[in-house]
C-alpha cells in the first residue's frame, strides 16, 4: 500500500491505486487530474445514464484508468485501494465508505483532493461560502467584487468549475471564491480559507443528517484553521458560536454582518447605505461606504428594491472581499454588475397588475421564508419533495403575506396540513396527480421520467385564477424537484415557460 497523505501537486503519484466514488463532475475532475498526476484510477458510478458520460468514460480509459459503471459497481472497494476520494452526497454510511474505513484507507472528498494539490509555490488564496440558503448567489457576487478589482478570480466548487481543475490551472489564479455545501466539507480535513462565511443555519438534509447538530457541525468545519477572517450573520446566532467553538489561526477576526446598523468590526446598513465597520483604520468612528441598497436592484424588478437576503448576501461577499484586501470601490462595481443566477427570485414577467417570480433554487423552508417575506401579497407555488423538513415557523411567519398556495409534488400533504393547522383561512389548490398532468406509474410514483405531461400549465392556470392586482406569484417550493423535474433549473425552466404561454408573450 502506498501512502498517499504526504503526495502533492509536483510529487509523483505512481504506485497509488486511487479509487474515485461517483463519475459526477466532480469525480471525473478528480479522476482525470490524479491520472494525469501518474496514480492507478478507478472510478466507480451505479449510474450509466448519459452520453455525456460515457464520453468521458472513454476519455479516462484511453488515459489508462478504469471505469465501471452500472448496478453493483460501487459494492466492493477493491483490494488494493490506497485512497478513495467520494463524490460530495454520499452518506458515510455506504458500503464502500464504510469499507475502506475498516481498512484505514483515507477517505477525501474533492474538495481536500484539491487543497493538498494546491502549487506551493502560488498557493492562492480561497475565500469560502457556506450556508443553508444564499451560498450560489453571495460566491457569485464575490466572484464579481474580485474580478471588479483586476483579480484574476473564479467561482469554483459547488458552482462553477470544480475545484480540482481551477487549482491544477497552469497558470495560477489570484484568488478562488469557493462555494461549499455541507456534504462538500463533511468530507474535508485540511482546508485553510483565507476567511469563510457561514450564512445561515436552517433545517435542511435531515433525510441525510441524523440531526441538526450533525448537520451544523459540518458547516462549521468551513472555519477551520481560518486565516483572516470568519464572517457570520448576526441575525443567526448560531453561525455567531460556530465562530466562538471554531480552532482558527492566531489574529482570525469575527466579522459580522446585519441589516441593522453595524457595530465596531461588522459591516451592516445605514441609511440605505451598505457600510463597512471592519476593515476601515479608524472604526470606531469612521465606516467606509461601500454602495447604496438601489445598487443591488434587478433591473427586471418593477418594485425596483432588492430582497432583503440579497441585501444580507451582499453585505457576506463584501466582507470576504474586504478580507482580502479589496477596495470600496471594486465593492461597489461588482455589486453593481452583478446578476443572479438563474431561477433566484428571477422576475418572469409582470402583466394586468400581477408579478411572476421564480425562485425554483428555494428547495428549503429556510430559503423559501425569505422569498415569502420579500413581497406584501403573495401566490404561493410550493412543494415536490421535504427531505424530512418542517414548514411550521415558515407558514406561522409568511400566513399574513399569502393571497393563497398551489401545491404541487410528492410531499405536498406535508405543506398542506401544516397550512391547514396555522392558516386556515388561506385557499390552497392541490394540483397533484392527475389533475396537474402527472401520471402514476405501475409503481404507484409519480413524476418519473416518461410521466411528466406540463405540470406547470396546470400550477400557473391555478396561480393566475388566485392572483389580483399587485399580487406577487412567487415559485418558491420550500423542497426539492427531483420528484417531477430533472433538477430545480428544469422546473423553473417549465414555469417561465407556461407563464409566457399563458399572458401570450
Amino acid at each position: 500500500m502506498t501512502d498517499p497523505l504526504h503526495l502533492g501537486r509536483h510529487d509523483s503519484w505512481d504506485g497509488v491505486r486511487a479509487v474515485i466514488a461517483g463519475f459526477g463532475v466532480s469525480g471525473f475532475a478528480a479522476a482525470d487530474n490524479l491520472t494525469h498526476l501518474g496514480a492507478a484510477v478507478t472510478a466507480l458510478d451505479e449510474s450509466v445514464e448519459g452520453h455525456q458520460k460515457s464520453e468521458k468514460a472513454e476519455l479516462l480509459e484511453v488515459l489508462g484508468a478504469e471505469v465501471r459503471l452500472g448496478p453493483g459497481s460501487t459494492a466492493t472497494l477493491p483490494a488494493d485501494a490506497d485512497l478513495l476520494v467520494t463524490s460530495p452526497g454520499w452518506r458515510p454510511d455506504a458500503p464502500l465508505l464504510l469499507q475502506a474505513r475498516e481498512r484505514g484507507i483515507p477517505v477525501w472528498g474533492e474538495v481536500e483532493l484539491a487543497w493538498r494539490l494546491r502549487d506551493p509555490e502560488h498557493q492562492t488564496p480561497w475565500l469560502v461560502v457556506t450556508g443553508t440558503n444564499g451560498k450560489t448567489t453571495t460566491t457569485l457576487m464575490l466572484d464579481a467584487i474580485l474580478r471588479a478589482e483586476g483579480l484574476r478570480s473564479q467561482a469554483v466548487g459547488n458552482v462553477g468549475l470544480p475545484i480540482v481543475e481551477a487549482v491544477m490551472d497552469p497558470v495560477p489564479y489570484d484568488v478562488l471564491a469557493v462555494e461549499l455545501s455541507s456534504f462538500q466539507l463533511h468530507y474535508t480535513d485540511s482546508m485553510s480559507a483565507e476567511a469563510a462565511a457561514v450564512l445561515n443555519i436552517a433545517e435542511d438534509h435531515l433525510d441525510w443528517y441524523s440531526s441538526m447538530a450533525e448537520y451544523a457541525a459540518d458547516k462549521a468545519r468551513a472555519y477551520e484553521r481560518v486565516q483572516k477572517a470568519c464572517v457570520y450573520n448576526l441575525e443567526d446566532p448560531l453561525t455567531e458560536q460556530l465562530v466562538r467553538e471554531a480552532d482558527v489561526i492566531e489574529g482570525a477576526r469575527a466579522v459580522g454582518f446585519t441589516l441593522g446598523i453595524p457595530s465596531i468590526g461588522m459591516l451592516g446598513v445605514v441609511d440605505d447605505i451598505l457600510a463597512d465597520r471592519a476593515f476601515v483604520a479608524d472604526r470606531r468612528s469612521n465606516a467606509a461606504e461601500l454602495c447604496k441598497i438601489s445598487d443591488l436592484a434587478d433591473p427586471a424588478d418593477p418594485t425596483g428594491l432588492p430582497a432583503p437576503h440579497t441585501v444580507a448576501n451582499a453585505l457576506a461577499a463584501a466582507a470576504l472581499a474586504r478580507a482580502h484586501g479589496v477596495s470600496q470601490v471594486a465593492v461597489r462595481d461588482g455589486l453593481r454588475s452583478f446578476r443572479p443566477a438563474g431561477h433566484r427570485i428571477a422576475v418572469v414577467a409582470a402583466h394586468d397588475g400581477v408579478t411572476w417570480v421564480d425562485d425554483s433554487k428555494a428547495t428549503n423552508p429556510h430559503a423559501a421564508r425569505s422569498s415569502l417575506l420579500a413581497y406584501d401579497s403573495v401566490v404561493w407555488i410550493a412543494g415536490g419533495l421535504a427531505k424530512g423538513a418542517s414548514f411550521e415557523d415558515l407558514v406561522k411567519d409568511a400566513r399574513g403575506r399569502l393571497r393563497g398556495v398551489v401545491l404541487l409534488g410528492r410531499d405536498r400533504e406535508v405543506i398542506a396540513q401544516t397550512l391547514a393547522r396555522h392558516a386556515p383561512d388561506v385557499r390552497v389548490i392541490d394540483v397533484g396527480a392527475g389533475e396537474t398532468g402527472v401520471t402514476e406509474g405501475a409503481d404507484g410514483h409519480q413524476g418519473d421520467a416518461g410521466f411528466q405531461v406540463s405540470p406547470m400549465r396546470s400550477v400557473v392556470a391555478a396561480a393566475a385564477e388566485l392572483a389580483r392586482f399587485g399580487d406577487t406569484v412567487l415559485l418558491a417550493p420550500g423542497c426539492a424537484s427531483m420528484d417531477m423535474f430533472t433538477d430545480y433549473a428544469a422546473r423553473g425552466d417549465a414555469f417561465a415557460a407556461a407563464v409566457h404561454e399563458r399572458i401570450g408573450h
